[in-house]
């Protein structure tokens, strides 16, 4: 178990102290995973393009590798701060690494087709569509399995952080705590997110089942509020240290 004398020895990041500066097997693992991941978004018409107009199209697809690389690369963030912070490698957290693995590369493929597919509707068709979407019914199960995977995805981030809040061999003290639920509460919206929008295109008729992808912009709301409560929470706790070492 660390000791207060080690913790203190240890870089500091915005308040916390790094655990896991060190790469393991499994972070490793995850990091090669991810870069797979990326592999698949790779702009493409399905073989090299073979003339000026197949090269054109394979151009008009990179917004939606874009939307797709941006999202991925949040994930692998989250991961990767969860791993300098914390540095934790048990059953439980490699488990949970494991699943998220599992459920990003099978999250890739729906998470372009409805990149793609958005910004052709957007563009009115300017840019190229991997799905053939026809009715209200095909657009709202495109949001169900898009919501799912979001839902699996940020659940585990979540889960991640919430099983190292509660392992007492890391030592958290209170501002790292609430750094730690700040991450809880922002991967967790995010999932119930994605699942309210799931839910919303299931169970819905078609006709208003289509409206569950105007379930995401909430994050532009909840997020925001979501890092102002938590910020204010720690600025509290370093006043609150700050005068008690004056």
């Amino acid at each position: 178990m660390l000791t207060n004398q080690n913790l203190d020895q240890l870089p500091n990041k915005d308040g916390f102290r790094l655990r896991g500066l060190e790469m393991t097997r499994l972070e490793t693992f995850v990091d090669a995973a991810f870069a797979f991941a990326i592999t698949l978004l790779v702009i493409s018409v399905g073989s090299v393009p073979k003339s000026l107009s197949e090269l054109v199209l394979a151009l008009k697809a990179a917004p939606s590798f874009l939307v797709s690389f941006v999202l991925i690369m949040m994930v692998w963030m989250g991961h990767r701060k969860w791993s300098r912070r914390f540095g934790l490698e048990d059953t439980v957290t490699t488990l949970l690494s494991l699943g998220l693995v599992f459920l990003m590369l099978v999250y890739v493929v729906p998470l372009r087709s409805m990149a793609s597919a958005l910004l052709h509707f957007a563009s009115a068709g300017y840019f190229p569509s991997e799905l053939s979407i026809e009715g209200p019914e095909e657009l709202a199960g495109l949001f169900v399995i898009y919501g799912f995977g979001s839902f699996g995805v940020s659940g585990a981030i979540a889960l991640l952080y919430a099983r190292a809040k509660a392992a007492r061999e890391l030592q958290l003290n209170e501002l790292e705590v609430v750094l730690t639920h700040e991450e809880i509460a922002s991967w967790t919206t995010m999932a119930l997110t994605g699942l309210v929008s799931a839910l919303l295109a299931l169970l819905a008729p078609a006709k208003l089942g289509v409206w569950a992808g105007f379930v995401y912009p909430t994050l532009c709301i909840s997020m925001p509020s979501i890092g102002i409560y938590y910020a204010k929470k720690a600025e509290r706790l370093r006043e609150a240290r700050t005068a008690d070492s004056s």
